[in-house]
């Protein structure tokens, strides 16, 4: 699971981090708003936790951002300001939870694994693209009905590049979204988990396109 913080009080953001990463969450800092809907952009995150109050646009702008950009990951508003007009705008705007500071951080990481839950009951455990099903809580993955037998670095690839239908996801982002893998990977690593991607999908209509200087794309599944 990824979390990106948003939060430009630096001793803060690396204590929430401390404390995330050791629950096994693999944690981004961004200290502006502007930073981190970019990074919304370029990568994929389970959950953000965004502070109101930051320079340059706020944090309400880069909510705004996320959900007309179509983006439905958890985002939880962290602010100083404990006004009730506040927490209403956060909420009417898309946002799925609300702490206001000072808060106790046992109680931030159980809001977390709540909003990381919930966020994963409303996705579902079956993601489908035409042919393709995989099944993330079972971990078994079907490719036009018959067992699809896939490798566990494959698995991880091919999770990210259907998290992301006809995005370009560069060779970076997908070493970082396997961050957790104990060893460093390589961007000929993924080259080649790519190629064997390709040979067991693309007979069934499942294309990864190379997008050169850039990195992948899977295309939109058509029929025919």
């Amino acid at each position: 699971m990824r979390i990106l913080i948003v939060e430009d009080d630096i001793s803060l953001a690396s204590g929430i981090s401390r404390i995330l990463e050791a629950e096994g969450y693999a944690v981004d800092l961004m200290k502006t708003g502007e930073h981190a809907a970019m990074a919304a952009r370029q990568e994929s995150f389970d959950l953000v936790i965004l502070d109101i109050g930051l320079p340059g646009i706020d944090g309400f702008e880069v909510l705004r951002r996320l959900r007309s950009e179509g983006r439905g990951m958890p985002v939880l508003l962290l602010t100083a300001r404990d006004g009730v007009d506040d927490r209403v705008r956060g909420l009417d705007m898309g946002a799925d939870d609300y702490m206001a500071k000072p808060f106790a951080m046992p109680e931030l990481a159980a809001r977390v694994r709540a909003l990381i839950r919930r966020g994963q009951a409303q996705s579902g455990p079956r993601i489908v693209h035409g042919p393709l099903v995989l099944d993330t809580s079972a971990r078994r993955a079907t490719l036009k009905g018959e067992p699809l037998e896939l490798a566990a670095r494959e698995w991880a690839v091919l999770e990210v590049l259907l998290a992301r239908v006809e995005k370009i996801v560069s060779k970076e982002a997908i070493i970082q979204a396997m961050s957790n893998w104990g060893e460093e990977l390589s961007l000929n690593a993924i080259e080649v988990y790519v190629s064997r991607l390709r040979g067991k999908l693309e007979p069934a209509g499942v294309r990864i396109r190379t997008v050169r200087g850039f990195g992948y794309m899977l295309e939109e599944f058509k029929e025919g």
